[in-house]
């Protein structure tokens, strides 16, 4: 009888102990889902501006341009983006997907870029971010079908004749490597993407190991789980890899050689997953999002002729 006790002790001790580590994983997971997903100010992100950009803000400022708004695949949320037309007459169109924490204004230099190479600039808000209404971030999944819609905008407003590409940097990368997958109008004819992660798990498990030294297991699947539960779309679902395998679509990889915010060897990753025509640039001495402003003319140069080649 004594030795029921004690294991009945031992049991209720033990389920104790258990639910008491599954409360305090929750309440962890909560914090660090506030902490990646609900757009806010985040301490870990540089705010360090290179002088290129500051001059490239100040011309978005003044040049002519139009806003649009579109509402969010399967959400209601209204959408804001700028459409910068080109100084002359044209067919060709970028769109650009900004960062995580940015705006359509961020890519400041880089719609500066595209519109003295001679093209229109679509560049929009994701949810979440700017002047687009949103109370999560998407990581560029959510995102992909908005930017479906958008270019479904494009085409109708400025006639199916378009001819597109898409560019995007970071979580912008992700966001178009991700639309990569989709059934795509037949208008949009290639992509750019600079710096952009393989999925929203690993990047969450690469921050979680590089800013606090937590392992992936068991707190980020949980951290998604939290995620996909409160945000309504699947974190799990992300994939580019998986998104690039069905692509068809000619591809310019570009990725800095010292990135310690989207690892490099996600870039390689991201090149090996598509059998489509594609280029792969590790840009040396450059850190995450620092291609363009370590090495200016490379980079209008290859941007260019990639450009130029299938637009």
């Amino acid at each position: 009888m004594q030795k029921k006790r004690s294991h009945r002790r031992l049991w209720r001790a033990l389920v104790i102990i258990g639910g008491l580590l599954i409360v305090s994983l929750l309440g962890i997971s909560l914090y660090f889902y506030q902490y990646a997903f609900v757009p806010s100010k985040k301490t870990f992100l540089s705010s360090h501006e290179p002088q290129v950009q500051q001059r490239a803000r100040q011309w978005l400022s003044t040049v002519p341009k139009e806003t649009w708004h579109e509402t969010a695949a399967g959400a209601k949320l209204r959408l804001v983006a700028d459409y910068v037309p080109a100084a002359k007459p044209t067919t060709r169109t970028v769109v650009i997907a900004h960062g995580y924490m940015n705006t359509k204004e961020s890519q400041a230099d880089k719609i500066r870029l595209f519109h003295q190479l001679g093209y229109n600039v679509l560049a929009p808000d994701d949810r979440g971010h700017g002047q687009s209404q949103g109370n999560y971030i998407g990581y560029g999944w959510p995102d992909r079908l908005d930017y479906v819609k958008w270019i479904k905008q494009l085409l109708k407003r400025e006639g199916s004749h378009q001819q597109i590409a898409l560019y995007g940097v970071s979580m912008g990368g992700a966001t178009v490597m991700y639309m990569s997958g989709e059934r795509l109008p037949k208008q949009v004819r290639a992509i750019i993407e600079d710096c952009g992660y393989t999925n929203i798990v690993d990047e969450l498990a690469y921050q979680a190991k590089a800013q606090f030294g937590i392992p992936k297991y068991p707190l980020v699947p949980v951290v998604a789980a939290v995620a996909t539960v409160r945000t309504g779309y699947n974190v799990f679902a992300a994939s580019a890899p998986k998104q690039l395998a069905k692509n068809h679509l000619p591809i310019l990889f570009i990725h800095g050689a010292k990135d310690k915010f989207v690892p490099t060897k996600m870039a390689y990753e991201n090149y090996r997953a598509t059998s489509a025509p594609k280029k792969l640039w590790i840009v040396p001495n450059a850190g995450h999002a620092q291609s363009y402003e370590k090495n200016q003319v490379k980079y209008t140069k290859l941007v260019k002729a990639w450009l130029k080649r299938y637009l």
